[in-house]
């Protein structure tokens, strides 16, 4: 795709670029693993501490702080020319003080389809439009054969829990809940927005046939799901799941169907 590009972002700021990105910093885990599947391995030169995929590229870039608590500073000094960031994963002091030096791009992905349309705009930002409409389109086509398998199947209802004190859950308008959705669950709190404070009693009188624990960002192991059970009815397992594949909107998402689609053949309810 020649330059100049133009995209919108999420907040419908336009960000022009002239030329390809060689110096771009990302303040988003799932992204950063995005640009090293487009191979921009030297142009990213910084990330933030949780970016831990790829493996070795936390020892080999430069740290700017947490996805909450980025060091604006430390992004400023790298001389960035595109700045990668996500309107969940980021705080807006954060990028309006970016904004003052560099282009920011900033995300909002709620769904699958906004996770393709994502990675189809970075593509086109950093100068990989065919690797990135690649992607977009092996996600698409793994989602939509997992829906289609699942045509006329039962919804499995339940919940996922993403933090423990308090139990927070996973509303409607998240990318963990279309995930969930696609994969033929049925989010009992879907009615909610965000990411609400949830008890034992109300998981329960919500009609959930499971929990969903997953690794991150609370680190649910087999201790946790033990506590957590000890409130519940004895109707209502609890599963160790993989918080990457719900949540991870980059290239990850591309491999979670088969998963997901063993998750649910392997719960009490599946049909």
């Amino acid at each position: 795709m020649p330059f100049p590009v133009e995209i919108a972002d999420a907040r419908g700021r336009s960000i022009r670029l002239d030329e390809p990105p060689r110096r771009i910093v990302s303040l988003v885990p799932s992204q950063t693993e995005l640009l090293a599947h487009l191979g921009l391995h030297e142009a990213t030169v910084g990330l933030t501490r949780f970016c831990v995929r790829p493996e070795g590229w936390k020892d080999e870039k430069e740290i700017v702080g947490g996805t909450k608590n980025v060091r604006v500073e430390k992004v400023e000094a790298l001389r960035p020319d595109l700045v990668l960031a996500n309107r969940e994963e980021n705080t807006r002091d954060v990028v309006e003080a970016i904004d003052a030096f560099a282009p920011v791009f900033v995300t909002d992905v709620k769904s699958v389809p906004d996770a393709a349309a994502m990675i189809r705009a970075v593509g086109r930002l950093t100068g990989r439009p065919g690797e990135a409409d690649a992607l977009a389109d092996r996600l698409d086509r793994r989602f939509d054969a997992l829906t289609g398998d699942l045509t006329g199947a039962t919804p499995i209802p339940v919940a996922y829990l993403i933090w423990q004190g308090p139990y927070m859950t996973v509303g409607g308008d998240t990318i963990i809940h279309d995930v969930m959705r696609r994969a033929g669950f049925e989010n009992v709190f879907a009615a909610r927005t965000r990411y609400p404070e949830v008890t034992p009693a109300e998981i329960a009188a919500a009609g959930a046939r499971a929990v969903l624990l997953p690794d991150e960002p609370f680190p649910f192991d087999a201790d946790a799901a033990a506590e957590l059970r000890d409130t519940l009815p004895d109707s209502v397992p609890t599963r160790l799941v993989n918080g990457q594949l719900f949540s991870w909107y980059g290239p990850r998402l591309a491999e979670a169907p088969p998963y997901l689609r063993r998750l649910r053949d392997s719960l009490p309810d599946a049909s």
